[in-house]
């Protein structure tokens, strides 16, 4: 799916600020329940300007990018292996799936019982949430193999790792990318909820603070950042999947636009 032109994507943004602006100015509506986006940038400038936000970014991001990284790698290596033996695959994935329905905010505090309160706990909760989609997208893809190429490799005496490499990989890719821009997103949403439940620094941690403040124009502030987090994380995703999949662009699968 291609995007609208970035022109028009930010003049719906200012749109859609001049109008949120307009509101709250109008109706007078307290900055305690929604402040203006003028009260939002200023804060965002504050916390910025005085390096308040900066342990706490560094922090998630390390949490963020380390949790994407190993629930990608898990996902892959994992759901290549199951892929390959059938017999496996009919075995696991339902304990993978029973896996995945556990609510990741139901086992959080376990997690942070056995990790503590540290970095460790917020990765493992992100790499988590990242290895589900991760998994199930390369089993989808690596069974997406064309049934006549996989006949035509076993004529040819192909090896098992031969039609891996140069059959299984390739056609699996383009949901492998797929996968990975949705891990790319739920990675930021794994880190901020074990930061929530139990930290001592991070994003997650200084929301649950300026919350408590009432501090709302800093809540906004903070969220603007995760969100930026988000996005440029998927980006580079999206980037890397278009240079890796160059001859299959026209029928590339991207679930997270």
């Amino acid at each position: 799916m291609t995007a609208a032109p970035l022109y028009q994507r930010v003049g719906l943004l200012f749109v859609l600020l001049g109008l949120w602006q307009a509101i709250v100015t109008v109706f007078h509506v307290s900055p305690v329940l929604l402040p203006s986006p003028a009260d939002i940038g200023v804060r965002l400038y504050e916390l910025v300007a005085s390096g308040q936000i900066w342990p706490h970014l560094a922090a998630t991001l390390i949490s963020v990018l380390s949790g994407f990284l190993i629930g990608s790698i898990a996902g892959v290596i994992i759901g290549g292996i199951i892929s390959l033996f059938p017999a496996l695959e009919r075995l696991l994935y339902s304990y993978v799936v029973a896996l995945q329905t556990v609510p990741k905010v139901a086992i959080a505090p376990l997690l942070l019982l056995w990790f503590g309160y540290g970095l460790t706990s917020k990765i493992v909760i992100a790499a988590l949430v990242c290895f589900f989609p991760v998994l199930v997208s390369v089993m989808a893809g690596f069974n997406s193999a064309d049934v006549n190429q996989l006949e035509m490799m076993k004529s040819f005496g192909a090896t098992r790792w031969q039609t891996l490499i140069y059959l299984r990989v390739p056609s699996a890719l383009i949901m492998i990318f797929a996968g990975l821009e949705i891990a790319a997103v739920f990675a930021v949403i794994g880190a901020v909820v074990g930061e929530f439940v139990g930290a001592q620094r991070g994003l997650g941690y200084l929301l649950t603070v300026l919350n408590f403040n009432l501090d709302v124009a800093g809540v906004f502030a903070v969220l603007i950042i995760l969100s930026l987090i988000g996005v440029v994380i998927h980006a580079v995703v999206k980037a890397a999947g278009r240079r890796c999949v160059f001859w299959a662009q026209s029928e590339r699968v991207s679930f997270v636009s």
